[in-house]
């Protein structure tokens, strides 16, 4: 039996080395001459490390940053981290190969030299300036709020984290208010996606936009809003409690509003008025304002 498969794979062996020829053919087949060199590459394609000493190397990358060249130069700063890992230019030179990514526009680059500057020294003095071009990288992408928001949350979660592991640094002040800005930026785009389902009378969906404008952005404009919007999704669901409270709540905190006005006309047509329950979420929501005032339940 042995015997027999032994000579199967003989005659299956066979075939496959007269095609090749010689097993100098197969080498010229991994060699990028044949059809497996997509595979294995052209043996020319590693580029030769740079034998100059990393002061020129980092020399050179300063001067092509000097006139304007930000994609060339991170090309070179990196080469020193390739060329020489251990100088006490490598790991300036990581910091400023992002810097020059950012400045040529190619984010993703910049973001992932920033990242890995993060990983190997996350204590130095230039991780905040890190810190910053990841926020910056995916702050200059932002667009409009009736556009998708990824990069405004991602951009927010970078300056947040700046502002909370670096806050005496030179950063914090413009972090903090782009925070701010960002912030503002996502909860309009919540109110868009919100608005465009209640004219729908997609209710909870819509309910569910504006609860996260309340419970996660009670500091922006938007929160005003938002608040009579749940009032009228509220009521159109007929879940009372629920519309008097987000009512009762933007009547404290913005009584001067103009949306608190259209909020107490529409319970007002039911003959309601605001009034706030102590079970609704909204008042969780609310807990750290410290509402307080007649017509609590």
């Amino acid at each position: 039996m042995l015997s027999g498969l032994l000579s199967v794979a003989l005659l299956l062996t066979v075939p496959l080395v007269g095609g090749c020829g010689s097993f100098g053919g197969f080498d010229s087949l991994g060699s990028g001459g044949g059809p497996l060199g997509k595979w294995f590459g052209k043996k020319d394609e590693v580029p030769p490390l740079n034998t100059d000493p990393a002061e020129v190397i980092y020399g050179q990358a300063d001067q092509m940053a000097d006139q304007g060249k930000f994609k060339e130069a991170a090309r070179q700063y990196e080469e020193v981290d390739i060329a020489h890992p251990y100088s006490r230019e490598a790991r300036r030179a990581i910091i400023m190969a992002s810097y020059s990514y950012y400045r040529a526009g190619k984010y993703d680059e910049a973001i992932s030299s920033a990242d890995r500057y993060l990983t190997l020294h996350p204590g130095t003095q230039e991780a905040a300036f890190a810190q910053d071009i990841i926020a910056k990288s995916y702050y200059d992408r932002i667009l409009d709020p009736k556009r998708d928001q990824t990069f405004a949350r991602r951009s927010l979660g970078a300056y947040e984290k700046l502002v909370q592991r670096y806050p005496s640094s030179e950063y914090a002040a413009e972090a903090a208010n782009r925070i701010r800005i960002l912030q503002d930026l996502i909860a309009a785009s919540e109110m868009q996606v919100g608005r465009y389902y209640l004219r729908r009378n997609n209710y909870l969906a819509a309910i569910n936009r504006f609860k996260t404008v309340v419970t996660e952005y009670q500091t922006t404009e938007q929160v005003e809003e938002a608040l009579m919007r749940l009032t009228e999704a509220y009521m159109a669901l007929g879940i009372v409690n629920e519309a008097q409270t987000a009512a009762a709540v933007l009547g404290h905190n913005f009584p001067d509003s103009k949306w608190y006005k259209h909020a107490y006309k529409l319970l007002g047509q039911r003959g309601l008025e605001p009034q706030q329950y102590q079970g609704s979420w909204i008042t969780r929501a609310w807990k750290t304002r410290s509402w307080t005032g007649a017509g609590q339940t």
